[in-house]
This record gives structure tokens, C-alpha cells and sequence, in this order.
């Protein structure tokens, strides 16, 4: 291979004034998976002091020299000779030489590529080295990983980007992105030129994260074309989205009810990121909201009222709130209830007050109807009124049988629903005997007093309920 050597300028051109006879712009480093190709960016300069000895309009040859810039001893250091038909590595200089443009392709590269090269250009009379700036070529066996970014804080709720870029040594055909994310995606690729003038491809994805999506994995896969096969590289990523607190909770120890001057801890849970920084407990009590205490555990001694407890923890991002959790007191006659039981106690209680008063009409009006038909019934013949009288009445005891000639003067006293039975009530032994009076009771739902109406307004009241 015959390579023209540079006139001798003297042995102090470079070493004594430090000056380049070819100035070119290369990568420092290519990394190169071995069976594919390599695509080696260059352009160059001549110095202002070749300015009239460089001819663009002259038929430039490209040489790449390996190892050393030096090859006069060493002619075989010479791989590439653009003005050669048959060279040691097989390739083309794609740049436009004309243009100073000296991008070069080899093929076909294995691991013996391994090492540093320098470019020569040759056009009589110009003749030149960069012997200051080599490109170094690294080949493997498999492909450098490619690398994931992301653009942004990725918060909760928000789209975000994330980017892939795998390097492209060899343009055609480039590597394939593919991407594993735990959500839906949308993807965008394309070949983008660094600026050192290497190639790569970007993938961009673009999702919407939950705080479900935390610390998942995603990994961007690269796939490269070698020959018949294809190699691959991946790299993967722990996502770390930020989000409110979630599944905030409350518990309480101990959980059964205890007894008054104890002492028990309740304790608030929540995953949140970043981490929460302020939790704070409230108290229902009688239907209002009290705050009475902040931290992640609060301890109380225990009164003698219980209540319902909820926390809320707080990170820069939000609130959770848990749900209620209730401080039972051992042998309290009275429990802390939601609003929706004590409306249910309410309407039973209505129910039951209405259900009474329906009772005590009908049975008025049943023993009228008795007293004035008896005396066309059979002694002893158990009609349906005697049926109803003897089952409230109280064993032993014969039904009871209203005045004929008196009116009746009805008085109300306390009936607790908890001792009600079927038995005759003193007001009606006592009308017995007088044949004048009936006492019934007053009702007594749950601990509060309820006066029913006088026996006038019965058959009115009576009548509404029935409609």
C-alpha cells in the first residue's frame, strides 16, 4: 500500500511551536458492538499557515491510520486509503471531502477494531497528520445499555416524560426501543445527531402516574440488528412518584373495652411519599369535632366518657384522613354510637309509641263493645275480645269488664317497655272495682318521658295513624 510521505519540515515543526499540520473533529470514544458497523464522525481545517498550499478544488484521499500516527516504519499501520481499491478494513468515507468532511464507515468490525486511529489527508502539494487528536474505538460482544431520564418531578396525577437513548455506532440499521412500564403509555421515537455528531435513537414515553406506580420497576430495552440476529441491552428503573398520604388509619390498644383510670395508645398509619410530617388526632364528641392532640401515637388516660377518634396525617402534597374508631368504657351504661344507630333508636321508639297508643285505642273500644254485648254472649264463652283482655292480663286473674253506666276517666302513669307483658295492669283491676276509672301508663322509650294524649284525642289520633 503506498502511502506519500510528508516533505521534511524540519524535527521541530510540531515539538518546538506546538503547531498542527491538520486540525480534525472527532468523538474521543466509540463504542462498537462487534458484527455490526462503526460510523466515525470527522471534519477538518487546514491551519492558516497551509491556507495557499490546501487546494479544496484538488482530489483529496482519506487515510485512517491505527495505533500511531507514525507509519513510515510501519506501513501496515495504514488500514483505509480512500484512493485504494483494497484496503485492510473494509469501508467508505461518506463526507463530502470537498467540504472538509471526513465521516467515514467500516463494516463488518470485530474485536481486533479495538483501538486509537488518526485521519491523513493526501492532495498535492498538501500533504497532513493530526497526530494531537485519535478517535478510540472500544468493541465488545454485547451493547451498551441505554440510558433512562426523566424530565421532571413524576407527582401523582400529573403526565410526566421519561427518555431512553441507546447510542447508534451504526445508523443503518439503527437500534429498536421498547419500553415496560406498569401503566398505560404513549411512545415516541426517533434518530437525533449528539453533539459531538454521533448518532443515537431517543424514545420518549409519556404516562400518567398514580401512587400505585410507586417504586414499580420500568425498563427500556434496546435491540440491535447484527447480521441474521439481534442483540439486546436493557436498563431498568425504580420509579419514585410523589404522592398524599394514602390508606391513612387509626387503631387502639387495647381494643376491648377498659375500664376507668386505664391508659390506652392509639396509634396512626399512612404511606405517603415523600413521608408524612404531621399527624394530628380529633375527638367526636356529642355530635362536634374537637382537635386533641398531634403525633404519630397519642396515649390518654382513659375518664369516664368514651368517644369516637380519627387522625389525619399531612405531607407537603395533601391529607388522609382514617376512619372513626371508638373508646369503649367496661361497664358504662352508655356507648358512643354513630348518628345513623341513635336515628334508628329514634324511629323504633316512635314506632313502639305508636304501635301503644293503636293498642290502648282498640282495646278501649273493644271493652266498650264487650260491656254492651255481654249480656247476649254465654258465660264463660271465649270471644276474641276475652282472647286479647286474658293475654294481657295476669295469670290468675279474670279479664277485666268496663262500667256500663259511668264514664270512663282515663289517667296515665309510667310503663317501662323492658317489664311490659301480657298481664292485666293495676288500672284495670281498679276499674274492677270502681267500675269508674282506667290508669295506663306513660311511655318510656329509652330513658325519656313521653305523655300520651288524653283519651279524647284517641279515636282522632287513632284515625291519622291508621290512614
Amino acid at each position: 500500500m503506498a502511502v506519500q510521505l510528508p516533505p521534511n519540515r524540519g524535527p521541530c515543526v510540531l515539538v518546538c511551536f506546538g503547531r498542527r499540520d491538520l486540525i480534525t473533529t472527532m468523538p474521543d470514544r466509540l463504542n462498537v458492538l462487534t458484527g455490526s458497523c462503526v460510523q466515525i464522525p470527522c471534519s477538518f481545517d487546514v491551519p492558516d499557515k497551509d491556507k495557499n498550499t490546501f487546494n479544496s478544488a484538488i482530489l483529496l484521499s482519506g487515510v485512517w491510520i491505527k495505533e500511531n500516527s507514525k507509519f513510515r516504519e510501519r506501513p501496515d499501520r495504514v488500514i483505509f486509503n480512500s484512493s485504494k481499491t483494497a484496503n485492510t478494513y473494509q469501508g467508505e468515507i461518506t463526507g463530502n471531502m470537498s467540504q472538509k468532511n471526513c465521516t467515514t464507515v467500516f463494516f463488518n468490525v470485530t474485536t481486533s477494531y479495538s483501538d486509537k486511529y488518526y485521519f491523513r489527508i493526501e492532495s498535492q502539494p498538501y500533504l497532513a497528520t493530526d497526530s494531537d487528536k485519535p478517535v478510540n474505538i472500544v468493541v465488545s460482544d454485547l451493547p451498551s445499555s441505554p440510558i433512562i431520564t426523566v424530565s421532571g418531578e413524576v407527582k401523582e396525577g400529573t403526565p410526566v416524560s421519561l427518555n431512553c437513548s441507546a447510542v447508534a455506532p451504526c445508523p443503518e440499521p439503527p437500534p429498536e426501543l421498547t419500553w415496560a412500564l406498569p401503566t398505560q403509555f404513549t411512545t415516541e421515537n426517533q434518530l437525533q445527531e449528539n453533539p459531538d455528531q454521533t448518532k443515537s435513537v431517543l424514545s420518549t414515553v409519556t404516562f400518567t402516574p398514580s401512587y400505585l406506580h410507586h417504586e414499580k420497576n420500568i425498563t427500556c430495552t434496546a435491540v440491535y440488528p447484527v447480521g441474521t440476529s439481534n442483540k439486546t441491552a436493557e436498563h431498568n428503573m425504580m420509579l419514585n412518584v410523589s404522592f398524599s398520604p394514602k390508606d391513612t388509619s387509626a387503631s387502639i390498644s387495647p381494643a376491648d373495652p377498659v375500664s376507668v383510670g386505664s391508659c390506652v395508645n392509639l396509634t396512626c398509619s399512612s404511606t405517603a411519599n415523600p413521608p408524612v410530617t404531621n399527624f394530628t388526632w380529633f375527638k367526636i364528641s356529642e355530635g362536634k369535632t374537637t382537635q386533641v392532640a398531634s403525633g404519630l401515637s397519642y396515649t390518654l388516660n382513659v375518664t369516664g366518657d368514651g368517644g369516637l377518634y380519627f387522625c389525619e396525617a399531612r405531607n407537603s402534597h395533601g391529607c388522609g384522613k382514617s376512619k372513626e374508631v371508638q373508646l369503649a368504657i367496661k361497664g358504662s351504661g352508655e356507648h358512643v354510637t354513630n348518628p345513623t344507630v341513635g336515628v334508628a333508636a329514634g324511629t323504633l321508639g316512635a314506632f313502639l309509641l305508636i304501635s301503644l297508643i293503636s293498642l290502648f285505642v282498640w282495646r278501649r273500644n273493644s271493652r266498650l263493645h264487650d260491656g254492651l254485648e255481654r249480656t247476649d254472649s254465654p258465660q264463660g264463652q271465649n270471644s276474641p275480645v276475652g282472647t286479647v283482655c286474658t293475654n294481657q292480663a295476669t295469670a290468675g286473674e279474670e279479664p277485666e269488664e268496663p262500667a256500663e253506666d259511668q264514664p270512663e276517666e282515663i289517667q296515665y302513669g309510667d310503663i317501662d317497655f323492658s317489664k311490659l307483658q301480657t298481664k292485666e295492669t293495676p288500672a284495670a283491676a281498679q276499674d274492677r272495682v270502681q267500675g269508674q276509672e282506667s290508669e295506663y301508663a306513660e311511655v318510656n322509650v329509652t330513658g325519656s318521658r313521653a305523655q300520651l294524649p288524653s283519651l279524647n284525642n284517641l279515636d282522632g289520633l287513632y284515625a291519622q295513624v291508621t290512614k
